[in-house]
């Protein structure tokens, strides 16, 4: 009996050694409060409209590729509101720098879709007045190398196709809000 236990163990190291899919940030504490930096600059906010530095770890076996997201479950619209939306992340990337959804720093290969902003790009929390928002931030693993969706494919669109191909995700959650 000790001999299976012990056979049992040793089989399970590997995956036990490959440990949790995790996401972190330098510039965000889980639970904590997304920084002025990181807010959007319009609609009555006036934050520096600058995407998160974001980094993964122990992605699952088979991961093709990375799909990044941020949305906000709280907002107004009946459906939440997309913030960011990165597809296509090869899969030996696992961060993104501080600034990225401004278009720089962005890996080889990697497509901002259009958020419910209007446009690509990262777009920053700008709650109406009233009880903090989530902002969800997610690193989704597919199992393929990248998704086939149209150059102007909605963010929606872009979720189906990831969620259909997943093998994981990692998440980190901030909240902001604002009094006027």
């Amino acid at each position: 009996m000790r001999l299976i236990a012990v056979l049992l163990l040793a089989l399970a190291q590997p995956a036990l050694a490959a440990g949790k899919f995790t996401l972190k940030s330098a510039d965000l504490k889980p639970g904590g409060t997304l920084p002025e930096k990181s807010v959007f600059n319009g609609f009555g906010c006036s934050g520096g409209n600058e995407s998160p530095q974001l980094s993964w770890t122990n992605p699952p076996p088979g991961t093709k590729s990375f799909v990044v997201t941020v949305y906000d479950p709280d907002a107004p619209t009946g459906s939440g509101w997309w913030h960011w939306v990165v597809y296509n992340v090869p899969a030996n990337v696992h961060q993104l720098p501080h600034g990225a959804g401004g278009g720089t720093g962005l890996p080889e290969g990697a497509v901002q879709a259009k958020t419910d902003f209007g446009s690509p790009g990262y777009g920053g929390a700008c709650p109406p007045p009233g009880k903090p928002h989530r902002y969800i931030f997610t690193v989704h693993a597919l199992k393929v190398e990248k998704l086939d969706v149209p150059a102007d494919a909605s963010a929606a669109f872009i979720g189906f196709m990831t969620h259909a191909s997943q093998l994981g995700a990692a998440k980190l959650t901030v909240t902001y809000g604002r009094s006027k």
